[in-house]
């Protein structure tokens, strides 16, 4: 059996099934992730070497958030491979930090949420992050406010707000990401969200939603009233 899985291996995959000729003549989300991977790699083998990353980090999201010192303990990953791979990985998240709309107002909470995932969604550590927007409701500050543990941060609203006075804006937005994957807001977070909200109250710069992201999902305690007048 094993021979015969050897012998298999050794067929060469017909060129209108390899990842670079199926990509060019049925787009890029024709493919799987780990034939997208193979492209990045490139060079011989580089489907195997694609699943064996996939294998050793746990899939796609394992992939994300490793390394590149870490993606080169793979076998048959070296540093040309390693380096590829997280500068691809780097590039999307980037891409996906363009899609925040700084001169057009935001539209809900899809639009943070869509920019948070991209940003921070799969940080190792909770981030909390604010975005300060003007009267027409359009980002004017973004300020990583603090980076926590796996499942906690520590944040004041002396400091979400800091910022926001000094620039004179109008409301803010904040936002966190839960490493679990679960994004279900935690009691500590809604207290957290209600001390801010009253805090904005008093400052003048209202809390218009608190959202919690991970890399796929995210929730938003306005949409659950825990933001009064939201």
């Amino acid at each position: 059996m094993m021979a015969g899985t050897r012998a298999c291996e050794r067929i060469p995959i017909p060129e209108e099934e390899r990842p670079r000729e199926r990509l060019m003549t049925f787009g890029a989300d024709a493919l799987g992730d780990v034939e997208l991977l193979a492209l990045v790699l490139g060079g011989g083998g580089s489907l195997g070497r694609a699943l064996a990353l996939f294998e050793s980090c746990g899939g796609l999201l394992g992939v994300a958030t490793a390394g590149a010192h870490e993606l080169q303990r793979v076998k048959g990953i070296g540093v040309a491979g390693a380096t590829a791979v997280s500068a691809a990985l780097e590039l999307a998240r980037r891409l996906g930090r363009l899609e925040l709309p700084h001169s057009t107002a935001l539209r809900g909470p899809e639009d943070v949420a869509r920019y948070a995932r991209a940003s921070f969604g799969d940080a190792p550590q909770e981030t909390f992050v604010v975005l300060g927007l003007d009267a027409r409701a359009r980002v004017r500050l973004v300020r990583t406010v603090a980076i926590g543990s796996v499942a906690h941060v520590d944040v004041h609203p002396r400091e979400v707000f800091r910022p926001l006075v000094r620039a004179g804006l109008h409301s803010v937005i904040a936002v966190h990401n839960h490493p679990s994957g679960e994004p279900e807001p935690s009691q500590a977070d809604v207290e957290l969200t209600r001390r801010l909200a009253e805090a904005g109250r008093l400052l003048g710069i209202p809390l218009l939603d608190h959202l919690v992201v991970t890399r796929t999902r995210s929730v938003s305690l306005a949409a659950l009233g825990v933001v009064p007048g939201a």
